[in-house]
Order: C-alpha cells, then structure tokens, then sequence
C-alpha cells in the first residue's frame, strides 16, 4: 500500500492535503472539523494585530468556474484568536497559522504569538490581493519578502512558510527572494486579482471592486507557478488553487509540490473532500507503482 506521508521542510504530514487559509478555519471546531474529514493539518484565516471588520458587502460572488472574494482581512485579532489556535493543537490538531502585518515588525510579532499558542509552523500572507497595505502590496517586492522572511525566523523556531501572490510578472524571483530570507518552503497560489460588473446596474458586483479569484479556473495559473518555483529554488514548495480531487492534486505533486492546500472545493463538497482526494492519490499510487509522495513530486520536471 502507498505512504502518503510527506514532509515540507521539518513538519512532517500524515497526508499531503491541508485546509486553505480563509476557508471553514474561523472557529476551532471547523478546523477540527477538516482534520477529522482528512486534512493532513489546517491554517488558519489570516491574523493580525487588532480587531478588523473588512470590507462591507458584497463580499462574496460565486463565478461560473469558482468564488471571486474582497473580504478584507476581517479577524478577531491575534489576541482573540490566539485561543482557537491553541484549542485545535490541544486536541492534537495540527496548526499553519497564516499572519498578516504592514512590516517585519507586525509579522514577528504575531508569529511569536502563534508559536506561543502552539502552531506548528507559520504562513506569511505576503499575497491577499485586496486588502490596502497589506498582503500583495508587500508581497509583490522581492526584498520586502526577503526582509520580512528573514525577521520572522529570527524570531520563531516554528517553520516559515511564506505565501505568494500569482499577481506578479516573475512569481519565481518571489521564491528565491522568500529562501534567501530563510523560508522552510513556499506556498503558491493566492488568489488571483479578479473582478465581476453586473451589466444590468452598470456597476462592479463587490463593494472593493476588485477581489481575488480561487476555484478550478485558476488551477492552470497555480501548477504553473509551482512549475517554475520548483525549477528556482531549493526549498519544498506547498500547492494551491483549485484542487477538487486526486487527479488535480496530482498535478501540483508533479509540478514540483510537496504538499496541496485545498480551499474552495471544500464549500460544495463539504471537509470529507480531503479523504476523498486522499483516496484517490492512494488508488493511483497503487496502480501505477508509486511507494510514496516523495517520488511523484517533480516528476513532470523529468519528462
């Protein structure tokens, strides 16, 4: 039978499937959910300082081919949420916190906070494409990754995994920007920059305008972003955008990713998604002679 275990950097996974940040992780008892429908490990919605309430709505629109969102970084705080964190370690969970800040100072801070609450490693959210001074603003400029890379591993013991925006002309020099700060891996994709007008009042469906784009539609985008990270740097590299099944997971392995994120999906098919996609990177493991992840991760960099 094939090991799904796999590492990404020193953490090791029971599976290569993770919850996405944003997605059914506000409470703890939804992430526990997740762990308990297959998920390997769970990140949180991004953190940060203070209390933040996001954008007003219309927040949300659903699109022929996936979910176009500007919620704004809406969170409780890092000293609120910081209990829910600790609740899913508690119960033997285990916990990517995603962060945000305006600068290495912020995001030194709050990864310090969630080592403390018991996270097993953190995501820098150097990527959400529609929040002001936050996220892709910082995200995009290859030595403010490096720079606050490097200050939050000067302040945790925990893995540091930065995650990058696809909103950029070269993603991988993010990526090499990201290991020269120390990253243990990278994550990618984020969202990508989107928008929706409804033709019939003439005017954007969201309140921001403009939102970030996930689902099927942008798994294209994602693999070949992985793709060529992969192809730059030397740290393990995480998968995201737009994984429904075995087979779309399969492609980011084969791009070159150690481990999925798995987000959207998990609204029209529930948190069982991750046995499922579990389930059927096993079947074709088994079929095709694969002892475990490790051999299928690049193998189309090989062909």
């Amino acid at each position: 039978m094939a090991d799904l275990s796999t590492k990404v950097g020193a953490l090791r996974l029971g599976n290569p499937a993770i919850l996405a940040s944003g997605i059914s992780d506000v409470t703890a008892e939804l992430m526990l959910a997740a762990i308990d429908g297959g998920a390997a490990a769970v990140v949180t919605k991004s953190i940060g300082l203070k209390p933040r309430e996001g954008h007003k709505n219309p927040t949300v629109v659903e699109l022929e081919n996936g979910v176009l969102n500007a919620m704004g970084l809406p969170n409780p705080g890092i000293s609120i949420y910081s209990k829910e964190i600790s609740k899913v370690a508690d119960a033997g969970g285990k916990v990517i916190a995603s962060v945000f800040g305006k600068n290495a100072t912020e995001f030194s801070f709050l990864a310090k906070k969630v080592q403390a609450a018991g996270a097993c490693a953190v995501e820098l959210n150097l990527s959400c494409p529609h929040a002001k001074g936050y996220g892709a603003e910082l995200g995009s400029d290859p030595e403010i990754v490096r720079e606050i890379t490097s200050a939050v591993k000067r302040s945790v013991k925990i893995p540091v995994f930065p995650k990058l925006t696809p909103n950029v002309a070269d993603i991988a020099g993010l990526a090499k920007a990201a290991e020269r700060g120390g990253a243990d891996a990278v994550v990618a994709i984020n969202t990508v920059k989107a928008m929706k007008i409804d033709p019939w009042v003439a005017m954007p469906v969201l309140s921001n305008r403009i939102g970030g784009y996930s689902g099927p539609a942008i798994r294209p985008i994602g693999v070949r972003c992985v793709y060529e990270i992969a192809g730059a740097v030397k740290i393990p590299v995480i998968g995201a955008g737009g994984i429904t099944n075995g087979s779309d997971a399969l492609e980011y392995i084969m791009a070159g990713a150690c481990a999925v994120q798995i987000g959207t999906a998990v609204g029209p098919a529930g948190t069982n998604v991750f046995g499922t996609v579990c389930a059927e990177l096993e079947a074709f493991m088994d079929a095709r002679g694969y002892r475990n992840i490790k051999a299928m991760v690049g193998k189309a960099r090989c062909a």
